[in-house]
């Protein structure tokens, strides 16, 4: 027992940390006066009126998860086909990343390296920036949008914000890399960004596996994401691991107080929570027979043995909650830039067999 508190006490304050890179400070107010709700031509187009006759806004929303296998990116890797913002027109972006750095020793236990989240960021923002915001064909500058704000007076004006992506909450803990990203014309809506990092991992405490957290609120709704990695393992039983890392996330999570005291403070007091990341749960099928289901496209019959479906149903795990619709092949484990799966027909000597999942 000891050593885990040993390292507890040591390591509380690096994954603790409530640090995060954004492109603004947390407190906004001297930057930008919050919009006027009140000024129609604030207004956008999917606005609408609940019975109470109060302003509702809809957003759309974009979460993606990628476990890159502690692989450094490129300055040139094409997130497009990720992002999707060439097909897709989204107004907040929430990227997950795994193993954003090899899961060794001197990564688990030293300082984090922030020049991999500097990249990861920067591939992002020229991706939603180079297609989402379009471009003045003239200047070759994003379009600009009439937005209105109130002065300290109380009098409306006139701001025009280039309708670019902001980064307004960015994360790592180890390998666990979450980016939130927004419009500018959303960005003076949203307040108290803060993060939460918990980790898993050896002991119990360290960060190779775990969560990293984010809430922030936009107009009067708080939302909550968290980006996991939780427990490896294909053995019969390992699942349970799974359901223990997922368990202490929701228990150990605990967002600052801030200035305020009835900010939401645990992941299950908010508006809309998002669980994503690589969250391990295998096929429990033999190994052949996982590789032909996968084969024949039959996906029905494989989540059928998903264990996180099963876990689910029996109220082991994520009680009260609701995974999205698969319609796509398992994910885990290609070869790098292939789309052949580990341990298949061409399997190298000595190499893991893998069996495919989700």
């Amino acid at each position: 027992m000891w050593p885990r508190l040993v390292a507890s006490k040591i390591l509380r304050k690096r994954l603790g940390s409530n640090n995060f890179v954004a492109d603004f400070p947390s407190n906004t107010g001297t930057l930008l006066e919050p919009p006027s709700l009140d000024d129609e031509e604030s207004l956008r187009s999917n606005t609408i009126f609940n019975d109470h006759g109060q302003k509702t806004q809809n957003y759309k929303v974009f979460v993606s998860t990628w476990n890159v296998g502690g692989v450094t990116p490129t300055d040139d890797l094409n997130m497009e086909d990720l992002l999707d913002a060439s097909n897709t027109s989204c107004d907040i972006y929430v990227l997950g990343f795994q193993e954003v750095v090899p899961l060794k020793a001197t990564n688990v236990l030293g300082s984090e390296n922030r020049r991999i989240t500097t990249t990861w960021n920067s591939l992002i923002r020229e991706t939603l920036n180079k297609k989402a915001c379009g471009r003045d064909r003239n200047e070759g500058k994003p379009k600009e949008k009439k937005i209105a704000f109130l002065s300290r007076d109380g009098k409306p004006i006139e701001s025009s914000i280039p309708q670019e992506f902001h980064c307004i909450i960015s994360k790592q803990m180890v390998g666990i890399l979450i980016s939130v990203w927004v419009r500018s014309d959303l960005r003076p809506y949203t307040r108290n960004p803060s993060v939460s990092c918990v980790g898993c991992g050896i002991m119990r405490c360290l960060g190779n596996k775990g969560s990293v957290s984010v809430r922030f609120q936009l107009h009067e709704t708080s939302f909550c994401f968290v980006c996991s990695h939780l427990a490896s393992g294909g053995r019969q039983g390992d699942e349970k691991y799974r359901n223990s890392n997922a368990a202490d996330i929701l228990s150990r999570t605990s967002f600052p107080r801030g200035p305020s005291l009835d900010l939401q403070r645990k992941i299950l007091d908010h508006d809309l929570v998002i669980f994503l990341g690589d969250l391990n749960y295998r096929i429990s099928l033999p190994e052949s027979a996982t590789r032909l289901l996968v084969t024949t496209g039959e996906w029905d019959a494989l989540l059928e043995h998903d264990q996180l479906r099963t876990e689910l149903m029996d109220g082991q795990v994520f009680e009260g909650w609701h995974e999205g619709t698969i319609k796509f092949p398992p994910t885990y484990k290609y070869y790098p830039n292939s789309d052949e799966y580990y341990g298949g027909v061409e399997s190298k000597k000595g190499e893991k067999k893998r069996p495919p999942a989700w």
